[in-house]
């Protein structure tokens, strides 16, 4: 999932502004989702085959009281175009579910039309005001909506939902929502992966589950983790995108100087003013800077993804792991609701720690033919990222 929702009343200075550079995807579904069943060492091997492979989205469960469905899809289809001689575009879509009054967003599906492309795709909501500055920026742009790497492109916008394989709508038992308040509209970021040559148009949608803004819900939030990636090439491997500068510059031709930013963000925040460390596994630690009840976890990275842990207050008595996939399936990226929500507190720290394999470069037809790379953060397939998201109120 590349990262976007706002992390700011979590964590403070540096991980501020990352929080803002985030897009992940970025990956899992903040209301949404299912609980899968243990990942398999083979299962991780299998998933890890690429795109394409997505089931079809599972029947809704059935309203419950006072709930009700809105489906939106994209305008128009859309065939995305990679820039910068790359092979992923972020694209973003403005729909509007209509809203006249105020609601809460308490379950959700995105509904991949073409799962050949699209490799995951981030919710936003956006209100009144704000969504003038899309209808700006989707009109001084050609096409369908508007280029989006980083996060949507708009002031304010916060994560309310998400997709990417293995993902299906989490109903969380307790009485909890992403408030949307009248006028508020959506922004569909879809991370579009040209790889291969993959072509085709796209029309997706999503199916949203709407509760009355009088009910009695406590408001949701999403909460982001990023840890960095210090990948070296194999010793099997060589060429000029194996150091790291050469690495870096790459990513940030390819995606913007935000893409830079975030790279050299994280090796601050992360390393605590050390230089990065260049190795398999890596990770950050997070303050929360404010109480919160944390009702479910997910985690993200991309192919060359191996293992991910979300650990709370580690180190300490009174460490607990919220999250540990240790055999990842790129196509298994399902929320984790917990089995019973979990109080955070002030002064408490959190750390996402990630695993990747370079080897896998050379055995996933998904990578075939990309040149050897010292692997950074970055938005592409090709790419990685370490992301553990969580899903949680905040404390009134």
């Amino acid at each position: 999932m590349q990262g976007k929702a706002r992390f700011t009343r979590w964590a403070g200075g540096a991980a501020v502004a990352l929080a803002a550079a985030l897009l992940v995807a970025s990956c899992g579904d903040a209301a949404p989702g299912r609980t899968p069943g243990a990942s398999t060492a083979s299962a991780a091997h299998s998933g890890h085959a690429g795109h394409g492979t997505a089931k079809p989205a599972a029947a809704a469960a059935p309203l419950r009281a006072g709930e009700r469905f809105v489906t939106l899809t994209l305008p128009q289809p859309y065939r995305p175009s990679a820039p910068s001689g790359g092979t992923d575009e972020y694209r973003c879509f403005l729909v509007d579910p209509g809203l006249t009054g105020s609601a809460f967003l308490t379950g959700s599906q995105f509904l991949p039309q073409n799962t050949d492309i699209v490799h995951h795709a981030i919710v936003f909501r956006v209100g009144p005001k704000e969504a003038e500055a899309a209808r700006r920026a989707d009109a001084a742009t050609p096409g369908e909506g508007w280029t989006c790497f980083g996060d949507a492109g708009i002031e304010n916008g916060a994560w309310v939902g998400s997709w990417a394989p293995g993902v299906d709508e989490t109903l969380l038992r307790q009485k909890v929502g992403y408030p949307l308040p009248a006028g508020s509209q959506m922004v569909l970021q879809i991370h579009y992966n040209l790889l291969g040559g993959a072509d085709g148009t796209d029309r997706s949608g999503i199916r949203l589950r709407l509760a009355d803004g009088a009910s009695d819900l406590a408001p949701l939030e999403t909460g982001l983790i990023a840890g960095p990636i210090e990948l070296p090439c194999t010793a099997e491997e060589s060429g000029p995108l194996c150091d790291r500068e050469a690495a870096v510059e790459n990513v940030a031709h390819r995606f913007g100087e935000q893409a830079r930013h975030m790279v050299d963000g994280l090796t601050r925040m992360c390393g605590q003013g050390e230089p990065p460390r260049p190795g398999p596994t890596q990770h950050c630690d997070m303050p929360v800077r404010k109480d919160a009840t944390l009702y479910a976890t997910a985690g993200h990275m991309h192919l060359l993804g191996r293992a991910i842990k979300v650990d709370l207050n580690p180190g300490t008595p009174d460490a607990r792991t919220i999250l540990d996939i240790p055999a990842y399936n790129f196509d298994d990226q399902a929320i984790r609701p917990l089995a019973r929500p979990l109080q955070i507190k002030a002064g408490d720290t959190l750390r996402v720690t990630c695993t990747h394999d370079a080897g896998l470069r050379a055995m996933l037809p998904a990578l075939h033919g990309q040149a050897p790379r010292y692997v950074v953060w970055g938005e592409g397939t090709s790419d990685e990222m370490c992301l553990g998201l969580l899903v949680w109120s905040p404390k009134a």
